[in-house]
């Protein structure tokens, strides 16, 4: 083992134990595949294992804020099954629960400017990266279905905007024009029929947006990252808890449901170079809408309904306009493997988009029954 393994292992062991753990700390280890924190399994003396991480707090700035957003928001899933009079220990299976430090505070600080959590962890579960079934794409959408739903009564406003304009269409069409107009790569030349499809679509990709602003969409607390690996299943296939709650914030329903669609229905990678391959799973769609909407239908309105639709095509063209807004700037935001790496991501996402333009109706139909069932 390296010098440098070493002091990482004694500095995670030290920083574990500044939280109000059950037992002495044995083992710190890197767990998970996450992107974004650090993310570390924390075995103890005790009975009870747990999640330690370090906070990127180069993306979530404001920790302060972050972590009262979690805080907020597992305080009222637990107060909706303490209501339904689940016990404290079932609860605590289907909530994540944070661990303050000896202290009380809801992170703690390392002499680095660190930022650190603790949650538990939930033994005997497992998540996917992919939708294999319709089972699985129906409990995922009945998750997150249920969990708008327990959230439906609160005041989203309690809430910070912990990532501006993150789903804002109007922001991201904004920073691509200002990437075309100074054309640093030289690259908009390359790229004049991907943005005059980006272009041609602007009108209807502001439905959601417009709908919003004319008060017909109620803000309501969204989760803002609804891939399938943040539902955490039972070994029985059946949705646990919803976990990764950095991200939630108030937004429209539709921005969570219409990326969820995104990363479910296409057949193919994000960043597909076979564009033949980016075609849609229909059955995986179907599932996942009854599965959201078995949830969901009860507390929605019309509108809300009604932008489930607009809501799966706009998250991949957004999608498509970052990667392209990215590729013109010079690859800064999103990790490359190769020079045209965000080219194919953009193209991979606005061929969905069209594939999405050729089964509307199909899918208008398919979200009717789901709906009214």
């Amino acid at each position: 083992m390296s010098d440098l393994n070493s002091v990482n292992i004694d500095r995670n062991l030290l920083i574990a134990n500044q939280f109000a753990i059950d037992g002495e700390v044995i083992d710190v280890v890197p767990f998970g595949s996450g992107h974004i924190n650090d993310t570390f399994k924390v075995t103890t003396s005790g009975t009870t294992k747990y999640l330690l991480q370090r906070i990127n707090h180069h993306i979530f700035q404001n920790v302060d804020g972050l972590m009262e957003n979690i805080r907020i928001v597992i305080e009222q899933l637990k107060d909706d099954f303490r209501n339904k009079g689940l016990r404290e220990e079932v609860i605590n299976q289907k909530v994540l629960t944070l661990i303050r430090t000896k202290s009380g505070l809801a992170y703690y600080r390392d002499e680095d400017g660190g930022y650190w959590r603790t949650f538990i962890l939930l033994d005997n579960t497992k998540s996917y990266d992919v939708v294999e079934t319709t089972t699985q794409a129906f409990e995922g959408g009945m998750a997150f279905g249920h969990f708008q739903k327990q959230l439906s009564n609160l005041d989203a406003q309690k809430l910070v905007e912990i990532l501006p304009n993150f789903h804002n269409v109007d922001f991201r069409l904004s920073n691509l024009r200002k990437a075309i107009l100074e054309d640093n790569t030289n690259r908009v030349g390359e790229v004049q029929d991907l943005l005059d499809y980006i272009f041609a679509l602007e009108g209807r990709m502001r439905t959601i947006l417009e709908w919003g602003k004319e008060g017909k969409l109620p803000l309501r607390i969204t989760h803002n990252d609804t891939k399938f690996n943040n539902v955490l299943l039972d070994q029985d296939d059946k949705a646990q808890c919803v976990i990764d709650l950095d991200t939630v914030m108030p937004g429209y329903i539709a921005y969570d449901f219409g990326d969820a669609i995104r990363t479910i229905i296409n057949s193919g990678a994000e960043d597909e170079a076979d564009l033949d391959l980016v075609v849609l799973n229909i059955p995986l769609f179907e599932a996942y809408a009854k599965g959201y909407l078995s949830e969901a239908r009860e507390f929605l309105n019309e509108y809300e309904k009604e932008s489930l639709l607009p809501g799966v095509f706009l998250l991949p063209y957004m999608q498509g306009v970052r990667f392209l807004t990215d590729y013109l700037e010079s690859d800064h935001y999103y990790k490359i493997h190769y020079p045209t790496h965000n080219l194919v991501r953009t193209k991979a996402q606005l061929k969905l988009v069209k594939e999405l333009e050729k089964h509307e109706d199909q899918l208008k139909d398919i979200l009717a029954r789901a709906i009214g069932q």
